[in-house]
């Protein structure tokens, strides 16, 4: 059986984002933490995807994209605490999306905070339905959602023309 190099691309870099997302959300479920080995491998398997589909130079790009994400996240969060003094957005989080830029490119980052955060509010909304008493200092991890917008990020990007 002959398998084309679409589909080992897919099967390759695609299949193994999926099983590191699956393990960044149960992970953060569980333990409220992503791990940095985690972002690591995300990152590294994106930069690895860049110079297979592009170019070292590609690479480089890519990741001076991810660290200007990372810092403008990071500089959000410390604001976050600072005025809030409640941590909105955890450390895992601000490296998972540096690491996910690298995926899905600076036009990219939009579209999957947009998706993380519509399926966040789906959910907070059907607990609040199903009797979960939802305050304003309850907390719910958000990795999760920013591993499903990771993951759809590519497909809406190829379908709505982004990329």
């Amino acid at each position: 059986m002959h398998i084309d190099s679409e589909a080992a691309y897919l099967i390759g870099f695609y299949g193994t984002l999926c099983v590191l997302c699956a393990a960044v959300a149960l992970i953060d479920l569980r333990h409220g933490i992503i791990p940095d080995w985690l972002n690591l491998a995300i990152a590294v398997l994106g930069l690895v995807n860049v110079v297979v589909t592009e170019d070292a130079s590609a690479a480089f790009a890519a990741m001076a994209m991810a660290g200007l994400v990372g810092l403008l996240f990071w500089l959000f969060q410390r604001l976050y605490f600072r005025l809030r003094h409640v941590e909105g957005l955890g450390l895992g989080d601000v490296k998972f999306l540096a690491a996910a830029t690298i995926w899905v490119g600076l036009a990219g980052v939009p579209t999957l905070l947009l998706v993380a955060a519509l399926a966040a509010l789906g959910v907070a909304g059907a607990l609040h339905f199903a009797g979960h008493e939802m305050q304003r200092q309850t907390s719910i991890p958000f990795g999760p959602f920013l591993a499903l917008g990771l993951l759809l990020t590519p497909a809406l990007q190829s379908w709505l023309g982004l990329s």
